[in-house]
């Protein structure tokens, strides 16, 4: 993912000198603030010519990232002296500090970058290895990966919690942990060796089990750190909670880190797979104009490399077919595909795609094209997946702050609504509801092609019939709002025009007669209006029986859509506001129930329909309620549940919903 610049990427820095002679010229290559993600990821720093000169890991990329931004007087020496050869910055996304840190791991390893100090002794990381092919098994810490008969569980890039966990393991399956030669010499003698004497190993040597018994231990070792037992996690937790419920705290606070450490170890990891994997995952996130791929090459195990590009999508591509293209142009020229790719879904033309890849592989290896759908390498797959819509997201920031192709959208719409100036302002209308119920609206304001939230406004809607009368009632009333701030002869408030250019309401061709007619009974005729349709991103005017057809490509085309795309966010966060408050005054009409208790209530329950079927018992459960005051609250819901049904449907849909269900 390459580093983007905003409009105000530069500011307070310049083509200076640093304090040691160093130029400073990060403003060549400083993303905004708002591209870089606050996820856990792995940043690069590379130079003119791409050789990567520092990688690095963070918790927090945005956070990390913006420490290297500051004056140059405030960073240590080194750092200036990387980031006067720097011209980019990069970063990969992941899910969490434990695979950024293996991630960073291998990358170090991988491009040798002059200025880190870590990893470069290319250490492997430990494994734990259960002993099976031994009389007596035990678990070990190695990072040695050819002990003969040993099952082994890792890597693992945190060592301390692999020590401290190994020692809890031992507790929980007690098995020999002596070395061989004590062990040897034991069983000879018929003595414990010095482990077992004092309560430090409990294999057979220790004379308290015999050779079927450890094995039985070992065997439930095995399954645990299989995944297939996760019994004593749980017994940890549940004594952790219970020692904090009876203000045990010192010993809470030890069960949990205990806890923690097992989690640690047990934790799965999608950016270290076996030695044998070569594999190219890829993740796609594509909207109506354009899809941003993410190619993750995974050789020896390792992530060796990663891809980022953006592909233009037509009117006709289907998600399949966009696919197929994507996979094509990843192996064009000399690039040969690995045996193994991975894909959010089935390509197009299938079987023909990996014939065509498997004529590059050398020797005519056959090459399988599936969906991950269980496993690590679904999970890697899903950090494509992500990696794909940081990297659309980034593109479309940068598109949208770059000032001559803002110049040239408003330039474009004025030619193609055969308008007399240039859009400046810009004001869009979105209805939203869930089923026809709860009707709002909202507006956006566009300002020089970028969005002046200061000047949004909501609407509610009480009464109407279908979304044509509601956006008739939306216009009416801001056409009101500008005539009476015309006749009053009002400035423009604060930084925004008073009037727009242009309005567009989110709808096609009935939609934009109705806002033709709030217009014209207003007598205004100096604002042009439009509407764009979803499906098809057409642009409707009024009175043309046909819509403008702007080029998928175009600037033009893309600043309607993300003033669209605002406008119903905007919508869509109001109605979620107003569905929260209708859920809680509804409860809040019940006798004795104040605010606290009314959440209490919607987060125990989560949802109405839940609520209305709950017995006495489970009502009196929740905290702060009480066997009285639930009793209070099952009669309102008996006598009130003849109005459940349809209603409490829509209100739990609501509680639950993302986007789905508001239009």
């Amino acid at each position: 993912m390459s580093s983007g610049m905003g409009e105000d990427a530069g500011e307070g820095l310049g083509d200076g000198v640093g304090p040691f002679g160093e130029t400073d010229r990060r403003h060549e290559f400083r993303p905004a603030q708002g591209e870089i993600p606050t996820s856990p990821g792995v940043y690069r720093f590379s130079d003119r010519h791409g050789r990567v000169l520092y990688i690095g890991k963070a918790k927090n990329l945005r956070s990390r990232l913006s420490n290297y931004f500051q004056p140059l007087h405030a960073l240590m020496p080194r750092t200036r002296r990387m980031l006067a050869l720097a011209a980019r910055v990069d970063w990969t996304v992941v899910a969490t500090d434990t695979e950024s840190l293996v991630l960073e791991h291998t990358w170090i390893t991988e491009f040798k970058p002059p200025f880190n100090v870590q990893f470069k002794d290319d250490k492997t990381y430990p494994y734990l290895a259960v002993t099976l092919r031994e009389e007596a098994p035990r678990l070990t810490i190695t990072r040695n990966e050819k002990i003969r008969g040993a099952k082994y569980f890792g890597p693992y890039p945190k060592v301390w919690a692999l020590k401290e966990t190994t020692a809890l393991l031992q507790q929980a399956f007690p098995i020999r942990t002596c070395n061989d030669a004590d062990y040897k010499r034991a069983m000879r003698s018929g003595k414990p060796c010095l482990a077992g004497q004092i309560g430090r190993c409990a294999g057979p040597c220790s004379r308290q089990v015999t050779l079927e018994e450890h094995r039985a231990r070992v065997e439930e070792l095995v399954a645990f750190l299989s995944g297939g037992d996760t019994s004593h996690l749980r017994a940890l937790q549940q004594g952790m909670r219970e020692a904090a419920a009876t203000q045990r705290y010192e010993e809470a606070a030890r069960l949990r880190d205990q806890a923690s450490a097992v989690e640690h170890v047990l934790e799965k990891n999608s950016i270290v797979f076996g030695h044998d994997v070569n594999v190219d995952v890829f993740g796609l996130r594509s909207d109506e104009l354009a899809a941003a791929a993410h190619q993750f090459i995974v050789r020896g195990g390792r992530i060796r490399g990663e891809r980022s590009w953006i592909v233009d999508v037509e009117l006709d591509d289907s998600p399949a077919t966009l696919l197929e293209q994507v996979i094509q142009s990843a192996y064009d020229g000399d690039r040969v595909p690995p045996a193994q790719i991975l894909v959010p879904q089935a390509p197009a033309n299938q079987p023909e795609l990996e014939a065509a890849l498997s004529l590059k592989r050398p020797r005519g290896g056959k090459v399988s094209v599936h969906v991950p759908e269980r496993g690590d390498k679904a999970q890697l797959f899903e950090r494509a997946v992500l990696n794909a819509g940081e990297h659309l997201m980034r593109y479309k920031l940068k598109r949208s702050a770059d000032i001559t192709a803002r110049t040239d959208a408003l330039a474009e719409l004025q030619q193609s609504l055969d308008m007399s100036e240039p859009p400046l302002r810009i004001e869009c209308i979105d209805v939203s509801h869930l089923q026809g119920t709860g009707v709002v609206a909202s507006l956006v304001v566009f300002e020089d092609g970028l969005p002046a939230k200061g000047a949004y406004r909501k609407y509610r809607i009480e009464q109407t019939t279908d979304d044509t009368d509601s956006i008739y009632q939306v216009v009416s009333r801001r056409a009101a709002q500008l005539n009476a701030a015309k006749a009053a002869g009002a400035a423009p408030s604060g930084i925004y025009r008073d009037r727009p250019q242009l309005l567009i309401v989110d709808g096609g061709e009935p939609q934009v007669k109705a806002a033709a007619r709030a217009l014209a009974e207003a007598d205004i005729h100096d604002i042009t209006l439009c509407g764009i349709a979803k499906r098809l991103e057409e642009v409707w005017i009024p009175e043309d029986p046909f819509p403008v057809i702007l080029p998928r490509t175009s600037e033009a085309l893309f600043l309607v859509q993300r003033v669209r795309d605002e406008a119903h966010r905007f919508a869509i966060t109001f109605q979620r506001q107003r569905r929260s408050s209708s859920i809680s005054s509804q409860l809040a009409e019940i006798p004795g129930l104040g605010p606290k208790r009314v959440t209490a209530l919607l987060k125990h329950f989560g949802s109405v329909t839940r609520l209305r079927a709950a017995s006495r018992d489970e009502l009196a459960s929740v905290p702060g309620l009480g066997e009285s005051l639930a009793d209070v609250v099952l009669s309102h819901l008996n006598v009130n549940g003849s109005h459940g049904g349809a209603a409490d449907a829509k209100i739990d849909e609501a509680l639950q919903t993302n986007e789905g269900g508001a239009e």
